[in-house]
């Protein structure tokens, strides 16, 4: 596998959704049903959004959300199975650190599943602290409302 095209892109134009939905639906377990209409509204309101080419094929993808100042979020770090190992997650996580919408930022955190090492060696710190979680109150409430009407059907 040659590597002397790879390059770092910050800009939105870029982003291939049809590529990226099939980054994260091959390598990354957590956003294997993400849809383009969704990844399209998510990448748009994140900033930035860095992208890893090799070529023409899209390799790698981080985005945050920030308020530029106080916090932030990094999102979706991923890098191509066949390519990890070689230091470019590592890569893509400091350029999204040192984007200029970013590197004055007070804290940013963000979240993982398996990966608490890696990020530990770029840096962050584990932070029992804060982990609350608020899930979707309208997705709830359409269960709730289903189940509701399931359970009166059965009734009559």
């Amino acid at each position: 596998m040659h590597h002397r095209y790879i390059r770092f892109s910050d800009r939105h134009e870029e982003v291939d959704l049809e590529q990226l939905q099939e980054l994260l639906k091959v390598s990354a377990f957590w956003a294997k049903e993400r849809t383009l209409k969704g990844l399209a509204i998510a990448t748009s309101n994140s900033n930035p959004v860095i992208t890893v080419w090799d070529s023409d094929r899209l390799i790698g993808h981080a985005r945050a959300t920030s308020d530029g100042i106080y916090r932030a979020t990094i999102w979706d770090v991923v890098i191509a199975l066949d390519y990890r190992g070689l230091g470019l997650g590592r890569k893509l996580v400091n350029t999204v650190l040192q984007h200029p919408l970013m590197c004055n930022v007070e804290r940013v955190y963000l979240m993982t599943t398996h990966q608490q090492k890696f990020y530990e060696q770029i840096g962050f710190k584990q932070n029992s602290s804060s982990t609350l979680v608020l899930s979707n109150p309208s997705e709830e409430a359409d269960i709730e409302l289903l189940i509701t009407a399931s359970h009166e059907g059965a009734k009559s």
